[in-house]
C-alpha cells in the first residue's frame, strides 16, 4: 500500500512537471523569434518547431545548473518530497496559467522560485538566506544590465559615421566570441562537469602557455577565430544585401536565444524533481532534464505558434534593428545567469532591452505606468506564490495525512 501511494506521487509530480514545461515551451520561448517573423526572415510555423528543437536541445545541455538550484538551494535543512514538488510544481503552473488566461506579465522565475520557498517552509525548513541575497542582488541587475546592453547596441547601429557593414557584423563577432564560451553538457571537459568549444579546441593543439587562471592561450586564440567567423560570414551577408544579412543575423541571433531559454527555462520544471530523481530514484540527471526537454519541445510546438503570431507584430513595429538590441542582452543575460545557476524569465529580461532600445531612439515605446505596473506585479507574484505554496502544500498533507 505505501509502495503504491509512492508510485501514485511519483507519477503526479511527473506528469506536473511535464505540464509545467509543456507551459514553458509555449510561453517562455516565442521572443527570440519574434523579431525574425516579424521581419519575414521565417514562417511562424516553422519558427515553432525549430524553437521546439533549439530550446530542448538548451535544456539538455544547460539546465543542470538551474535546476540544482531551484531542487536544493532555495531552502535548507529538508529535502523536497514527491509531494512537496506536486504542490510546488501546481502553484507555479497555476500562476502561470493566470497569467496567460488575464494577460498580465507573470514571470516563471519569480512564480517557481516562490512556490518552492512556500512549499519548503511548510516542510519545517529554514529559509537559504544567501541564495536570496544572490538571487535578488542579480534580479535587481537584470534590468540595469539589459537596458544598458540594448540601449549600447542601439546607440551603435544607428549611428551614421559607423556603416551598417560594420556595426552589425561586429556584433556577430561579439556573440561569435561569447558563443565559443559557453559550457555545454555534450562538450568533456576534464576539469569541469561541462566543457567549451574554445577550450576543446585548444585542447586539441595542446593548449599553450596559461595566461590568467585556468585560461590557456589556445582557448582565446580559438574565441578569436571563431568571432573573426562570425563577423567575417554577416559582413559577407550584409555586403551581398543590407536588409537580407541583417535578416539573417537576426535569425541565428533567434535561434541561439532560444537554445539559451532552454537551458534557463528548464530548471524551473526540473528543479522540485531533482531530489525525488537524483537521491530517491538513483537516476543520471540527463534523464529529469530530458523529461523537462520533451515538456519544452511539447510546449513549443503546440501552443507556441498563437503566440509568436502576437507577438512578432509587436517586434515588426520595434524593426530589425531594435531587435538585434533586445536580443543580444537576452543572450548574454540568460548565458551568465546558466552560469551562476540562477533561475531567471527571459520574458523580462527581453523587456528591459526593448526599453532601452527604444531610449536609444529618443522614447522606450513603454509608458512609466506600465513599467511601474509590471514590476509591482512581478513582486507581487513572488510574495503570493509562497503563501500559495507554502498552503497548498499543508492542505494536500492534511488530505492525504501526511
Amino acid at each position: 500500500m505505501v509502495a503504491l501511494s509512492f508510485a501514485v506521487l511519483v507519477g503526479t509530480a511527473i506528469v506536473t512537471c511535464l505540464f509545467m514545461a509543456w507551459v514553458l515551451g509555449a510561453n517562455s520561448n516565442s521572443p527570440p523569434f519574434a523579431p525574425a517573423i516579424g521581419a519575414n526572415a521565417i514562417s511562424t510555423m516553422r519558427a515553432a518547431f525549430v524553437i521546439g528543437l533549439l530550446a530542448a536541445a538548451g535544456a539538455l545541455m544547460q539546465g543542470g545548473s538551474i535546476s540544482e538550484t531551484v531542487g536544493a538551494d532555495l531552502i535548507d535543512g529538508v529535502a523536497i518530497t514527491p509531494l512537496a514538488a506536486t504542490a510546488g510544481l501546481l502553484t507555479a503552473a497555476t500562476f502561470m496559467a493566470v497569467g496567460i488566461y488575464t494577460r498580465y506579465p507573470i514571470p516563471a522565475a519569480f512564480a517557481t522560485t516562490g512556490a518552492m520557498v512556500g512549499v519548503g517552509l511548510s516542510l519545517g525548513g529554514d529559509p537559504a538566506f544567501d541564495t536570496y541575497q544572490r538571487l535578488g542582488t542579480f534580479w535587481l541587475l537584470v534590468p540595469i544590465m539589459s537596458g544598458g546592453l540594448a540601449y549600447t547596441t542601439a546607440v551603435v547601429l544607428r549611428r551614421d559615421d559607423v556603416p551598417e557593414s560594420v556595426g552589425v557584423p561586429l556584433l556577430a563577432g561579439v556573440v561569435g566570441t561569447i558563443v565559443a564560451n559557453v559550457r555545454l553538457g555534450v562538450i568533456p571537459d576534464p576539469t569541469a562537469d561541462q566543457g567549451t568549444i574554445a577550450r576543446f579546441f585548444s585542447r586539441q593543439f595542446g593548449g599553450g602557455p596559461t595566461l590568467v587562471a585556468d585560461v590557456d592561450l589556445g582557448t582565446v586564440l580559438v574565441t578569436i577565430v571563431l568571432g573573426v567567423l562570425a563577423f567575417y560570414w554577416v559582413r559577407t551577408r550584409i555586403l551581398a544585401s543590407v536588409e537580407e544579412g541583417i535578416r539573417s543575423f537576426l535569425l541565428v541571433l533567434g535561434g541561439i536565444v532560444a537554445f539559451s531559454s532552454g537551458g534557463s527555462q528548464v530548471g524551473l520544471a526540473t528543479g522540485p524533481l531533482e531530489n525525488l530523481f537524483r537521491v530517491e530514484l538513483g537516476l543520471p540527471a540527463i534523464t529529469l532534464l530530458a523529461l523537462g526537454a520533451a515538456g519544452i519541445l511539447a510546449g513549443a510546438w503546440m501552443g507556441a505558434p498563437r503566440l509568436l503570431q502576437a507577438t512578432s507584430r509587436e517586434y515588426a513595429q520595434l524593426g530589425v534593428r531594435r531587435s538585434i538590441a533586445a536580443l543580444v542582452p537576452g543572450f548574454v543575460i540568460a548565458q551568465l545567469a546558466i552560469a551562476l545557476g540562477i533561475p531567471i524569465s527571459l520574458n523580462n529580461i527581453i523587456l528591459s532591452g526593448v526599453i532601452g532600445g527604444g531610449l536609444a531612439a529618443g522614447s522606450a515605446g513603454v509608458s512609466r505606468r506600465k513599467i511601474a505596473f509590471t514590476i509591482t506585479f512581478w513582486l507581487l507574484t513572488l510574495g503570493s506564490s509562497i503563501a500559495v505554496g507554502y498552503g497548498l502544500y499543508r492542505l494536500l498533507a492534511t488530505a492525504l495525512g501526511g
